[in-house]
């Protein structure tokens, strides 16, 4: 699978795809990850990207010329297969477990991060496919959301974890928090393992998980029940 993101600022995430889980799938070739400088894009002499919007407003947009430039060119790069434009956007649909799902049927995801006030809306209507929000606050801009991209779709390509058991038994993945989960010793300050957990019964175990996972979900995010 292959991420292209669109950026102002490369190396705010040159770290974070080098590192840890991604490191290594980038490493074994399992997923490829791309940084763009929109900048390199601009037909501006002073390098500029963005201006004063129309009709008045505090802070600068991000001009169409660059971004669109940007998006096409790294869209002539790809490899065949099913690709899908994203603008990381606090306009966008919430991100949830179930669009890691569905992005992760694509061939190539390309996330374009905003900065600044936002972007023209013509790149929206011409390019995007879609928008997509980390969550109901604004940030700076679109470069960590778009790493929270990379990282949770990343998790369910084939080889990235050592088993699909890593993510199909996690929170969320069937619309429920995790059970409680433990390791040694067994008791720590005084607070011990669940017996059940220590019997080697595993029917039993199961069955455990199931109805702790209901109930933490019921006590902490009721609103996943509904």
């Amino acid at each position: 699978m292959r991420f292209e993101v669109l950026t102002l600022f490369p190396d705010m995430l040159e770290g974070v795809f080098a590192s840890s889980i991604l490191g290594r799938a980038v490493s074994a070739g399992l997923i490829e990850i791309n940084c763009t400088n929109i900048r390199d894009y601009t037909k501006d002499k002073h390098r500029r990207v963005d201006d004063t919007p129309y009709g008045g407003g505090y802070g600068m947009i991000m001009a169409c010329q660059p971004v669109i430039d940007c998006i096409r060119a790294v869209k002539e790069k790809l490899p065949e297969g099913k690709t899908r434009v994203i603008y990381m956007s606090p306009q966008g649909k919430v991100f949830d477990q179930q669009k890691v799902r569905e992005l992760s049927e694509y061939d190539n995801l390309i996330l374009l991060c905003g900065h600044y006030e936002g972007i023209d809306e013509r790149i929206i209507e011409l390019e995007i496919d879609e928008e997509i929000s980390v969550g109901d606050y604004v940030l700076t801009g679109g470069e960590l959301p778009a790493a929270i991209v990379v990282d949770a779709v990343s998790r369910l390509v084939k080889g990235v974890l050592p088993s699909s058991e890593c993510y199909e038994n996690e929170s969320l993945q069937d619309g429920l928090l995790e059970h409680p989960q433990y390791t040694r010793p067994r008791v720590f300050e005084g607070k011990e393992v669940p017996e059940v957990l220590i019997n080697g019964h595993h029917a039993k175990q199961v069955e455990w998980k199931s109805i702790q996972a209901e109930e933490r979900t019921r006590k902490k995010r009721p609103d996943l029940l509904n």
